[in-house]
C-alpha cells in the first residue's frame, strides 16, 4: 500500500530553518513527482514546491529563494529545507506524489498526513 510520512515540522522563530522528510513506501509509477503543499488555518492548500522526475524543480513565489526541495538518490525521500522562516509560513505542510506534465502536478495525488510548522515573530 503506498503511503507517504511527513516529519521534522516544529515550532521556530522567524529568520530560523527547518529541515521536513517525507519517506514513501509502497509502490508509485515510475512517471509520479513529488511535492510539498502547505495550508495554513482558513486558507485553502496551496502548492509549495515540486520536484519531477528529472530533478527540474518548481517553486511557489513567496518561498523562491528560501526553501529548497530535493530527493535521495533512490527517489524514497523527499526533503524540504525551510531556511528565513517567516510568520505567514506557519502552516501544516503536506508531502504528496502524483502525474506530472512537466513541474506541474496534475490529477489525483496521494497525500501525506501532514506536519506542522508554527513560525513565531
Amino acid at each position: 500500500q503506498e503511503q507517504l510520512v511527513e516529519s521534522g515540522g516544529g515550532s521556530v522563530q522567524a529568520g530560523g530553518s527547518l529541515r521536513l522528510s517525507c519517506a514513501a513506501s509502497g509502490y508509485f509509477y515510475s512517471s509520479f513527482c513529488m511535492g510539498w503543499f502547505r495550508q495554513a488555518r482558513g486558507k485553502e492548500r496551496e502548492l509549495v514546491a515540486v520536484i519531477a522526475r528529472d530533478g527540474r524543480t518548481r517553486y511557489a513565489d513567496s518561498v523562491k529563494g528560501r526553501f529548497t526541495i530535493s530527493q535521495d538518490n533512490a527517489k524514497i525521500t523527499l526533503y524540504l529545507q525551510m531556511n528565513s522562516l517567516k510568520p505567514e509560513d506557519t502552516a501544516v505542510y503536506y508531502c504528496a506524489a502524483g502525474g506530472c506534465r512537466g513541474t506541474v502536478m496534475v490529477g489525483d495525488k496521494y497525500w501525506g498526513q501532514g506536519t506542522q510548522v508554527t513560525v513565531s515573530s
